[in-house]
């Protein structure tokens, strides 16, 4: 269900150009992001999968002029915590929530089921589309984006740290690694593009692997 008429919402948020994507998609067909809603870990420190830190979020939103909401979960109390909120923007007035998932059935469906829970009607602006042809969208959008998590189960670990282009798509797919990244490969930072206000400042910091995932850490300038 697509209401005819502009109307406002919140982008569930992971810092990531599959997100970003679809809330490009949802601003130039003239609705409105009131609120960007991100996932920390348990710690409070890195956000759940893309493992950024709140000041590189923040620094995010801010160059979008975007408010941020996030909320601090294990994966055990993942979804709760996730459905709290919902009901917390729906007492706010957020009928419509922005997601970016792209054909994986599983997460639809929990999208759908929490969403459901809270009354929030769920948009899905990228679903069922080329994999490929979606990051090459981002990047001819003129967006950038850099590898900050690596599966080193399903890819090699030294795409890590790279910015995303077409040469490196190329490679990823040599390696038999899916151009987007969907099947959990690797994960992204989107640092500029034109929803941005100003590019985000950033740095590289140190590389840490964890039980078969690579990472590195963005730290702010």
């Amino acid at each position: 269900m697509k209401p005819d008429k502009p109307f406002s919402f919140f982008c569930s948020w992971s810092g990531g150009k599959d997100s970003c994507l679809a809330l490009y998609r949802m601003i130039k067909a003239g609705h409105s992001c009131k609120s960007l809603f991100t996932m920390i870990d348990e710690t409070g420190n890195t956000s759940r999968s893309h493992a950024l830190s709140p000041a590189i979020l923040n620094a995010q939103a801010s160059a979008m002029q975007i408010p941020l909401a996030t909320d601090s979960a294990s994966w055990n109390d993942y979804e709760s915590v996730f459905q709290k909120q919902l009901h917390s923007f729906k007492k706010s007035g957020f009928d419509h929530g922005v997601f970016g998932d792209i054909d994986l059935d599983d997460h639809r469906l929990w999208v759908e089921r929490v969403c459901q829970n809270a009354n929030i009607i769920p948009h899905e602006p990228l679903w069922q589309e080329s994999r490929r042809e979606l990051v090459m969208e981002f990047l001819k959008e003129g967006f950038k984006a850099l590898i900050v998590v690596v599966n080193t189960t399903l890819m090699p670990g030294n795409f890590l740290g790279r910015t995303i282009d077409e040469a490196l798509i190329e490679e990823l797919e040599e390696c038999g690694v899916d151009a987007c990244g969907e099947n959990g490969e690797y994960h992204t930072f989107v640092y500029d593009g034109p929803l941005f206000n100003n590019p985000i400042q950033f740095c590289l910091g140190d590389k840490t692997e964890i039980e078969g995932y690579s990472m590195i850490t963005i730290k702010s300038k």
